[in-house]
């Protein structure tokens, strides 16, 4: 019998919590700027900043987990040093959410009664820990859980949600920060008693730190590789913010960057969320050389991310002066111009986002780091220009966009003469050698 090209509980499920992702994100906002102090809250800001820091620790490590792990389960074995690894890897972000938690304690203490400072030390924790669970959610997709995965990420987005409720009609935050970090605790166990009853976590913590070591030995290249790539997309993504206010100054040029990044960088989270339904089977079909399957599945993902795209193009094509009006109100103008440089930003990441989803996954991380260091280096030229040429906020945006479309194009073309071609003509695998 066929197999379906996407689970439909996995597909429900996935798309319920990366929309519950988003609401939640703005319940928050909303509960805190009502409950709490405008110092007290910018302050949790930047505690949860922080806490979103720890993911660049991360470089790619969790990608080079989810294609040796997926090898060995689609060729049905068991690999005991893979497991180690993936737990040495998983022991080693929890540990360094608990040091900084920790730390943010310590800090706090010495400006902020201990109350406070517990506050913030366990927000910071409840943030950080979205580390841990990245490589959990990487090594449950790998071994076909993802079901189970979702199931507890919407328990959990579910108890958060109730959680800024309560603290809305007069719960105590402490109170709600400890309950929302004991179901953290819960969601965690039982996902990993489950990944180390499927031989994917070893069931024993000892030797974890040596395990660590072999795992970065045994991977260096990889490593390496990803680890320029994960570099190469901080930079595209974030070199605009110190550009912009070094051009042309705080006030509404800052403001109109990041309102336009808000948009774009929120249609990646759901294009994430979507391409992430369709890895397990692009995967199992470029380990079977079904090329025909890998196709399918590469299109329907690109279809399904879409629909939010063209929802989101149609919004800002017929809405979107009284959107940002709405939005921003005094603060700042958006100018009409960066209407179609969004959109062109959304097709580009929705391109950008498919392509990336197949190539790393499947192991090509010599070709998107070498994408992303020339991406990088035509960004940079952006800048120079920019700076020599005195270009304003629109005309530093549209050549921004232009330059992402163009790695995106170049994305498409790497994942067609790589991974579909190689699943096309039945070649051996083409994955860079441990």
């Amino acid at each position: 019998m066929q197999r379906r090209l996407i689970s439909f509980p996995f597909f429900l499920l996935r798309s319920t919590t990366a929309g519950a992702a988003f609401v939640t994100g703005l319940v928050q906002t909303f509960v805190f700027a009502h409950v709490l102090t405008p110092e007290r809250f910018s302050i949790f800001i930047l505690v949860a900043a922080i806490g979103y820091s720890l993911w660049l620790i991360d470089f790619g490590i969790v990608k080079i987990l989810f294609v040796r792990l997926r090898e060995h389960f689609l060729a049905g074995q068991s690999n005991a040093t893979t497991a180690a690894h993936a737990t040495a890897v998983t022991l080693f972000y929890f540990a360094l959410t608990v040091s900084g938690a920790v730390l943010c304690f310590t800090v706090t203490a010495r400006h902020a009664s201990l109350r406070n400072a517990a506050e913030f030390a366990l927000f910071f924790e409840f943030i950080s820990l979205n580390l841990v669970w990245f490589a959990l959610r990487n090594v449950a997709i790998a071994v076909d859980e993802y079901v189970l995965f979702e199931a507890l990420e919407t328990v959990r987005r579910a108890g958060y949600f109730l959680g800024l409720a309560a603290v809305f009609f007069g719960l105590p935050l402490i109170v709600m920060l400890i309950a929302v970090n004991a179901l953290w605790a819960m969601v965690v166990a039982f996902c990993v008693k489950r990944l180390i009853a499927r031989g994917a976590l070893a069931p024993r913590l000892s030797g974890a730190a040596d395990n660590l070591v072999s795992f970065f030995r045994a991977n260096r290249a990889q490593l390496m590789r990803s680890g320029v790539y994960a570099a190469s997309e901080i930079y595209i993504y974030n070199y605009p913010y110190l550009i912009v206010p070094m051009l042309f100054g705080l006030g509404a040029p800052p403001i109109i960057l990041d309102t336009t990044f808000k948009v774009f960088r929120g249609g990646a989270t759901i294009f994430g969320a979507v391409c992430d339904i369709l890895v397990p089977r692009q995967t199992s079909a470029l380990a079977e050389r079904d090329g025909p399957t890998l196709v399918r599945a590469t299109l329907l993902a690109a279809a399904l991310c879409a629909i939010p795209a063209g929802i989101a193009c149609a919004i800002l094509v017929f809405g979107a002066d009284r959107l940002f009006a709405f939005l921003l109100g005094h603060a700042a103008t958006m100018l009409p111009a960066t209407t179609p440089i969004l959109i062109v930003l959304l097709i580009a990441n929705l391109t950008q986002m498919v392509t990336h989803s197949v190539l790393v996954h499947n192991g090509y991380f010599r070709e998107v780091a070498r994408l992303g260091i020339g991406v990088s280096a035509a960004m940079t030229a952006v800048a120079g220009i920019a700076i020599v040429g005195h270009l304003d906020i629109v005309r530093f945006l549209e050549s921004y966009a232009a330059v992402y479309a163009c790695g995106a194009v170049a994305a498409t073309v790497l994942t067609i003469r790589g991974p579909i071609q190689l699943a096309l003509i039945g070649a051996t695998p083409k994955v860079a050698p441990p």
